[in-house]
């Protein structure tokens, strides 16, 4: 088995992903060299290269690093890419990122958050607290901590904070010392098949717990009592679960509550972030950190201190008369999370949302989801599905949704015209407008120019 401390040079394939820049990162600050390469420059990618890992953006033997002790690769990258078919060809030790992260957690104490919703705040706010308060993590996160611009950091205490992805069974890799499940919806239908085999992945992760472990899952999970550990409690915003929140109120698109236990309590916590089902997320990060051992005054610091995560119920605009909310939603109940979340703030004001599916096969399992969610809105822009790593599927087209659609106002659009409709309806100050863009594909390529739009 490969051990950590005879790893000199590593090489990624697909490095600019949220997970795999995480482990660049990881590498480059333990003194190994890092290279790699991505399909695409993005702002991510350009911060690696700021940071000394050099990445390339075309399949290129001739800047691979043929010496490599280790290659990591995302199980996104087609088998038949070049660099690839190389270092399986020529005999490197290749990795994927879940396997580097059951070895460089092999002997660490790990907080694993998994769920199909909810996991990326989550894991976010808990090393967020970890760090804000002192106590201290090795974070490697799902997206980008707006507090400290990134999604890896590292610390002298042995405890690591991992997003635990599902996708491709990957989080089956790692041993939680304390686990959180968020949910267990129906995703990823392309590798699962059925919901049922989803389900069981999350019951299989649980298995992973190590003896002694915490296992925390949200009040009310289908299966929940099917989830393995002999210590399992949940949380949720319902009296019925172990760690709950009460005396909910809004102030100013701030949420203040009082988090609930059986035996012990923390008063006035406030959480900067928008989202009902965000003071639900940040109930699992406080219930984790208590754990610890770390003093209420402390968390209760560093929760108002969270400044959320890129892409999360993110506040692009917010201004009296409008609001502009980012979001990387890309299933049904995302959606309607962060609509409702963002309606229940700002009732009085016209929700539009732009939305771009994301996969092919993910739209055709879900569409009547997604046009339910959709239909919340007062209107919709709708993008064409964002392919990733699909193939087109005949008869599936943003169409499927919009013909499942009854309520709110529909255009179907591409990003061009998006940014047309915007533009012209920048300078009208008549009715309040909350907007919202939302998906997992390129759809954050209109968040700079709709900004600028609507600074006016």
């Amino acid at each position: 088995m490969m051990e950590f401390t005879t790893i000199k040079k590593v090489y990624f394939i697909g490095i600019g992903g949220i997970g795999m820049s995480a482990l660049a990162r990881y590498f480059k600050f333990h003194g190994k060299e890092v290279r790699g390469y991505d399909k695409t420059a993005t702002p991510l990618t350009r911060q690696l290269e700021n940071e000394g890992i050099a990445v390339h953006y075309e399949e290129d033997l001739n800047r691979i690093m043929t010496d490599a002790d280790l290659v990591v690769y995302t199980p996104a990258v087609p088998s038949g890419h070049k660099e690839l078919v190389y270092y399986r060809q020529h005999g490197h030790p290749l990795m994927k990122r879940s396997e580097v992260l059951g070895l460089i957690t092999r002997s660490s104490f790990n907080i694993c958050v998994a769920g199909t919703h909810g996991k990326t705040t989550i894991t976010t706010m808990i090393a967020h607290i970890l760090r804000h308060t002192g106590y201290g993590c090795n974070a490697f996160l799902g997206g980008i901590a707006v507090n400290y611009n990134s999604n890896y950091w590292s610390d002298q205490r042995n405890v690591c904070i991992v997003e635990a992805d599902e996708y491709d069974r990957s989080f089956l890799r790692l041993s939680p010392d304390i686990a959180v499940i968020t949910a267990m919806d129906a995703d990823h239908l392309d590798i699962y098949g059925t919901a049922a085999e989803v389900q069981q992945a999350f019951i299989d992760f649980s298995g992973c717990l190590k003896p002694g472990g915490l296992l925390l899952s949200k009040e009310g999970l289908e299966k929940g009592a099917d989830l393995k550990g002999d210590h399992h409690l949940t949380y949720g915003l319902e009296t019925t679960a172990d760690f709950y929140a009460t005396e909910i109120r809004i102030d100013q698109g701030d949420y203040l509550f009082r988090m609930m236990s059986s035996d012990w309590s923390i008063d006035k916590v406030v959480l900067p972030m928008g989202g009902r089902h965000n003071v639900e997320n940040a109930v699992a990060a406080i219930a984790v950190a208590h754990r610890l051992g770390i003093p209420g005054d402390k968390i209760v610091e560093a929760v108002a201190a969270f400044r959320g995560v890129k892409r999360r119920f993110e506040y692009i605009v917010k201004q009296p008369d409008r609001v502009y909310i980012d979001d990387y939603a890309h299933h049904p109940e995302e959606l309607r999370a962060v609509i409702s979340g963002a309606k229940e703030l700002y009732p009085e004001m016209k929700a539009t949302i732009i939305f771009q599916p994301h996969l092919f096969t993910r739209t055709r399992d879900f569409a009547d989801g997604f046009a339910k969610s959709l239909d919340m809105a007062d209107e919709v822009l709708l993008l064409p599905i964002y392919p990733a790593r699909e193939l087109p599927i005949e008869g599936v087209t943003s169409e499927l949704i919009a013909g499942k659609m009854k309520k709110a106002k529909l255009t179907l659009a591409d990003k061009k015209e998006v940014l047309d409709i915007i533009k012209d309806r920048a300078g009208n100050r008549d009715q309040a407008q909350l907007l919202i863009t939302a998906g997992a594909g390129d759809i954050d390529l209109l968040i700079e120019p709709i900004r600028q739009l609507l600074e006016v």
